[in-house]
């Protein structure tokens, strides 16, 4: 009887360690998974709106009187490289050129997105990216006085009077931007961002008896150059949000 219960515990042991090698054999796609895995629970896409404004343009409405703007800015969150953003605001301001003193004042909208080549550890939202933009301007210019041209240099006599002074005809500037920028998170949700913009002039209407030289949101514009540079400093708010499934 115990030479009996000895080889039953012999061929158990070949036959469990000849089952167990037969099994590591086996490809991975064969095994029932049903069997040996834990269906993982698919976590809902995340998505994030963010929402600030440039802080230039209000510091600088506070210390220049010929100057005010707003910008408003946003991105929505699409993955963890893109982004859909867009900028929207107004401007107005007053400037000489030349012989010519003049207000301009309007409102633009940007549209485009971001891509984001930053890898992030797990848990930051960082972003270094590059983006474009398509804008397009819708703005008015008055001429407030302008010098009258005179042989004798030595006496400059200005008028606020005059077939050239006044309100013209409105005005719409397209162009794109080409953007280098980072946002980096401050507090949580709460971002800091920064941009350099390479804008370059698709079209350029002039308006009768004077130039077109200053669209709010491209900044100056010259008769022999259609690039404009520009930068801004953004304060966000991230507002992270999921689409729910509907239950069947």
């Amino acid at each position: 009887m115990k030479n009996k219960h000895i080889w039953l515990f012999t061929i158990s042991l070949f036959l469990g360690v000849w089952i167990f090698g037969q099994t590591k054999d086996i490809p991975p796609t064969l095994i029932n998974t049903a069997t040996f895995d834990i269906p993982e629970k698919k976590e809902p896409k995340t998505y994030a709106l963010r929402v600030g404004l440039d802080i230039v343009k209000p510091i600088n409405s506070q210390f220049n009187s010929d100057f005010q703007g707003l910008e408003l800015v946003g991105d929505l969150r699409l993955n963890r490289r893109i982004f859909v953003a867009a900028e929207i605001g107004s401007e107005k301001k007053t400037q000489q050129s030349e012989l010519i003193n003049f207000t301009t004042s309007g409102s633009y909208i940007k549209v485009g997105v971001d891509y984001n080549f930053f890898n992030n550890w797990k848990g930051l939202n960082n972003a270094l990216y590059l983006g474009l933009r398509l804008a397009r301007s819708l703005h008015t210019h008055t001429v407030n006085s302008y010098e009258l041209y005179q042989l004798d240099q030595y006496l400059i006599e200005t008028t606020s009077e005059g077939f050239l002074v006044g309100e013209r005809e409105q005005l719409s500037n397209g162009w794109i931007e080409l953007i280098f920028g980072t946002k980096v998170q401050l507090l949580p949700n709460f971002y800091a961002g920064i941009s350099a913009r390479l804008n370059i002039l698709l079209s350029n209407p002039q308006p009768k008896n004077f130039g077109n030289l200053y669209a709010p949101g491209f900044n100056k514009i010259t008769d022999k150059n259609k690039f404009g540079a520009g930068f801004n400093y953004t304060l966000t708010y991230s507002l992270p949000f999921r689409f729910r499934k509907k239950k069947d």
